[in-house]
């Protein structure tokens, strides 16, 4: 019966206000992410946000502010965690990590909703939506720069298998599918491979690329009749 007596409807309107906050814009955040089928949805950001906001509100209401700064550290480093198990690393690739740290950023939403801080939590809402969206199209223009250094940390290799008799019809198709996606091409190199086919090498001059737009690319050429085989392979050199 303990439980009935400590029922306060303030704090537990308090608390309901903290939930719907951290409920409303974890799901902002995670809607962005499930748009873009990513490996934190809008369900894992959805539960980060509340997690973090219930730590947090319980601190508060059980031992104050002192206590909810205490609960706030822990959740820093709890997400660490949960974060690190997003982060992939395929084929020399480490992928993941701008997943790792939205759902960090939504941790970091949760824990102000919990602190009944709703409108720093709306604003940091705001800025992670916007790291997420407004500076994807600045990051891709970047990444499909050619870099005019003799070393490159990372380049990305294509690697097309056709018959011989198509050898001309295979590279245009390779070199029009990569300048149509305005991915320019640094070297392409054809050899003979096996007694009837030829393997087309081309290197993209793009220091970084978008592993998943690569794979679709890849994609394309596997459909045309003219290719009997593509993929692709990061390759690292000092």
């Amino acid at each position: 019966m303990q439980a009935f007596h400590s029922v306060n409807l303030d704090s537990l309107l308090d608390t309901l206000i903290s939930l719907s906050t951290a409920f409303i814009l974890g799901g902002l955040i995670g809607f962005e992410r499930q748009y873009r089928q990513r490996t934190a949805g809008l369900r894992t950001n959805v539960l980060v946000a509340m997690g973090a906001a219930i730590f947090v509100d319980m601190a508060n209401r059980l031992n104050g502010h002192e206590g909810a700064v205490h609960v706030v550290a822990y959740v820093v480093s709890g997400v660490g965690f949960l974060g690190a198990g997003a982060i992939m690393r395929e084929q020399g690739n480490v992928r993941g990590l701008n997943t790792a740290a939205t759902l960090w950023g939504s941790a970091a939403v949760g824990a102000c909703a919990g602190a009944d801080l709703i409108l720093e939590s709306a604003i940091s809402t705001l800025f992670v939506l916007a790291a997420n969206t407004l500076l994807r199209p600045v990051v891709d223009s970047i990444n499909r720069q050619p870099i005019d250094t003799p070393a490159v940390e990372v380049t990305s290799t294509v690697y097309v298998i056709a018959p011989r008799q198509w050898r001309k019809d295979a590279l245009a198709l390779v070199e029009r599918t990569f300048e149509q996606a305005a991915y320019p091409l640094s070297n392409l190199e054809v050899h003979a491979f096996g007694e009837g086919e030829v393997e087309i090498e081309a290197t993209l001059a793009a220091a970084s690329v978008d592993g998943d737009d690569l794979d679709r690319l890849i994609q394309q050429l596997k459909d045309q009749p003219v290719i009997s085989q593509a993929f692709w392979s990061p390759s690292t050199f000092d």
